[in-house]
């Protein structure tokens, strides 16, 4: 999967799990946009645990939570929306 150019991006999870090696692992679509459609997977560094459904241990509390990723310099930073 070739990497997404930097910028903002509406997601929406359509996939989470625990790892093997303890992580949160997500799979995100693009909602809006060029790339809209286009699949990332991401671990668990990659997500912002500071305020949302990121905080509880039920990782399936994530499925279908609208949220926002972020590209920086190649680095890919998940938030999702809290209401």
């Amino acid at each position: 999967m070739e990497m997404l150019p930097d910028g903002t991006y509406d997601v929406i999870v359509v996939d989470a799990e625990p790892g093997a090696d303890g992580d949160l692992h997500i799979e995100l679509t693009i909602s809006l946009g060029p790339h809209v459609g286009e699949l990332i997977r991401l671990r668990g560094r990659h997500i912002d645990r500071r305020r949302g459904a990121t905080e509880t241990e039920d990782p399936y509390a994530l499925l279908g939570v609208p949220g926002t990723l972020r590209v920086h310099a190649g680095q890919p930073t998940f938030r999702p929306e809290t209401p």
